[in-house]
């Protein structure tokens, strides 16, 4: 039996987070898929560049049987370049990644429960996010409670407020 493990990425796989990034990009059309390249774009390449060495990475993946199969990672891009999901410079922002064999079968919210509460026992206020308002994905995150805040012709911006207020 296959058994798909939720864990922290090590230090020498940090490198497959440029195929992760490359499938979490939204592919409009099967048959003419946005070039691997797109990954070097600066604006792109921010979600992986120099990753872990920030103080805000941090990346979980779905591991079967030794192999990476999907990922999220979270980090605050705020510098000269800001990442799609900006909201400030404490928010962090996810990513998510699945290979497209592995969709749709409940790896993807594993990976994003399991991060949400790591940043709710780090103390983090909020998580945003961007994605395509097409992309199938939206109706996952509205599941995990993020709320749409802002909008273009093609992207949503994504927030999630992540304290937790107990009653006593």
């Amino acid at each position: 039996m296959n058994k798909i493990t939720i864990r922290e990425i090590r230090n020498n796989e940090i490198g497959k987070l440029e195929d992760m990034l490359y499938e979490a990009i939204y592919q409009t059309d099967e048959l003419y898929p946005i070039p691997r390249s797109v990954v070097n774009i600066p604006e792109i390449n921010a979600y992986i560049k120099d990753f872990g060495k920030l103080k805000h990475d941090y990346c979980l993946v779905a591991d079967l049987n030794g192999d990476i199969i999907g990922a999220v990672w979270v980090r605050v891009i705020s510098g000269t370049i800001k990442g799609y999901g900006y909201i400030d410079d404490e928010t962090p922002e996810f990513a998510l990644s699945l290979f497209k064999e592995y969709r749709n079968k409940g790896i993807g919210t594993k990976l994003m429960t399991r991060m949400i509460e790591y940043l709710r026992r780090k103390g983090y206020k909020q998580t945003s996010l961007s994605v395509q308002k097409e992309n199938y994905a939206v109706g996952l995150y509205k599941k995990l409670g993020f709320e749409i805040v802002a909008e273009n012709d093609e992207d949503y911006l994504m927030l999630l407020h992540l304290k937790v207020s107990y009653k006593k």
